[in-house]
């Protein structure tokens, strides 16, 4: 069945096929916080997990089932009554069931003939019909099979009553082109939708299932960031925005929630997006060049191809050693900072000469350094460290006490924490949540020297309510107090930001 409409379905399996990424688990608690985030972005289906695998995960899908989502929830089964039966004890009404069929995993995995997996295949779609499923059937390692073959199977699990029919590309192994064909080819002989399974073995995961769809394919299965056995799946967020932007494609995601929700699958995954990832990565929208930042300013369609807020993103510019004076500029003009010719050339060298040693510049130093260029009193701290303690140990929960003192009044608050750092940079956000209400974006750690005595090096990224983002960094010998050094310089720039602005 050709997809006759010009929107796209969109299966999520971040939470099967995404948790299946190397390191990852997750509890039932966080899997229903992630299928309230992908609800909320406007999923059609959620793969919800594989109940056969535990009473956890039978127990997770369950919950979401009824929890009262309006995507649809689908639990995967291998062709066994048994995996089918789990997916029905999750009262569930729609099961994704697969068995492979390449000739390499027919011999060697299955030890079965064609024949036998055809009978396979037909005997659970059948049995799964017969308790009232919708049914979904893939046929794994589907690009690396017999086409003929693979016809036949998709042919009889129809004719069984399958619902749709679903091609995986399992080992990221073929190319746009043949995806085509093979979609083409599968759609002459059968009548139901088709879905993409894609994989990003050869990183041609997006491009191989936008090639499917653009042959007729109805729907493709991705994840959130990307996630997914080895080098992952079909990344949704770069998957949905070329289908809107560069085909003109129509489907059901709130774009603007991307980046939120590719922000809370990481931080409950446990797997940190890369920098440059599109759409998503932190460098998505980033700018450091002179030459970029002059033409971003002038127009940001010469260095952007879309408004980085269609994605929940906000653009925001670099310093460093190739930065330029337009950008230096507007960095601090959205500081609220004016400054002459010549004090904008002493800070672009200042900064330069800092960056030549290797290092990136923060905001906070940035600012440090527009400071002491124009010797302004508002560029003091407006929260001053006086004090924390830290009570920590084997049997005891990270506990957490910061006093801090604004405009001569002492602040303090305490904290729990997974960790010492975790404690005290929530302590710090806690004692100045009604004057700097911030969330931490980014915490990353780097040891300068060796040895049980590094010298270690703390860098925090801060974001305000209105999605403005300072960062800033601390060095020294002992983790927890360079930390919060970096994260009260963090909240002291955001505060300059804040207070600038309301004078103007």
């Amino acid at each position: 069945m050709i997809n006759n409409t010009n929107k796209v379905r969109i299966f999520d399996t971040t939470l099967r096929d995404g948790e299946q990424s190397p390191g990852v688990s997750i509890n039932p608690e966080q899997k229903l916080q992630i299928a309230f985030k992908l609800d909320q972005l406007g999923v059609d289906a959620i793969e919800a997990g594989f109940p056969i695998v535990s009473q956890g995960e039978i127990q997770a899908v369950r919950n979401i089932k009824k929890s009262g989502l309006k995507a649809e929830i689908c639990g995967l089964a291998r062709t066994l009554d048994s995996d089918i039966d789990s997916v029905i004890k999750c009262d569930l009404d729609y099961v994704h069931t697969f068995i492979a069929t390449s000739d390499i995993h027919m011999r060697y995995k299955l030890k079965m003939t064609p024949e036998e997996v055809i009978q396979k295949a037909v005997k659970a779609v059948e049995y799964a019909k017969s308790h009232g499923l919708k049914v979904e059937f893939s046929a794994e390692d589907a690009t690396r099979s017999d086409m003929t073959f693979l016809t036949k199977v998709f042919t009889a699990v129809v004719e069984a009553g399958a619902d749709r029919i679903d091609i995986p590309d399992t080992v990221g192994y073929a190319t746009p082109e043949y995806i085509s064909g093979l979609v083409s080819l599968v759609l002459k002989r059968i009548a139901v939708p088709i879905s993409m399974h894609c994989h990003n073995d050869f990183g041609l995961a997006v491009a191989n299932s936008i090639a499917g769809i653009n042959a007729g394919a109805a729907c493709a299965h991705v994840t959130v960031n990307g996630l997914g056995e080895r080098a992952g799946n079909a990344s949704l967020e770069e998957f949905v925005m070329a289908l809107q932007c560069l085909y003109r494609k129509e489907h059901n995601i709130h774009t603007k929630l991307l980046y939120e929700t590719s922000r809370s699958v990481s931080n409950i995954m446990g797997i940190a997006v890369q920098a440059n990832k599109a759409i998503i990565g932190e460098n998505a929208f980033g700018h450091e060049s002179g030459i970029h930042t002059h033409g971003i300013l002038n127009n940001p369609m010469t260095y952007e191809p879309i408004d980085p807020e269609m994605v929940g993103r906000k653009r925001w510019l670099q310093a460093g050693k190739h930065a330029g004076a337009h950008g230096i500029r507007a960095m601090l003009r959205d500081f609220g900072i004016e400054c002459t010719d010549e004090q904008l050339h002493e800070i672009v060298e200042k900064q330069k000469n800092l960056a030549d040693r290797g290092k990136s510049i923060s905001t906070a130093e940035l600012l440090s350094i527009a400071g002491e260029v124009l010797q302004n009193k508002r560029f003091e701290e407006k929260f001053k460290l006086y004090d924390f303690h830290i009570v920590t140990g084997m049997n005891l929960i990270p506990t957490a006490v910061i006093r801090l003192n604004t405009n001569g009044k002492d602040l303090i608050a305490s904290e729990i924490g997974v960790g010492p750092v975790d404690a005290a940079l929530k302590a710090i956000q806690k004692v100045a949540s009604e004057i700097a209400n911030v969330k931490i974006r980014e915490y990353k750690l780097d040891s300068i020297t060796g040895g049980s005595d590094a010298l270690a090096e703390v860098s925090v990224k801060v974001e305000d309510k209105s999605g403005n983002v300072v960062s800033a960094r601390k060095a020294g010998e002992d983790v927890v107090v360079a930390s919060v050094q970096a994260m009260v310089d963090a909240i002291n720039k955001i505060m300059l930001r804040k207070i600038l602005y309301s004078e103007n």
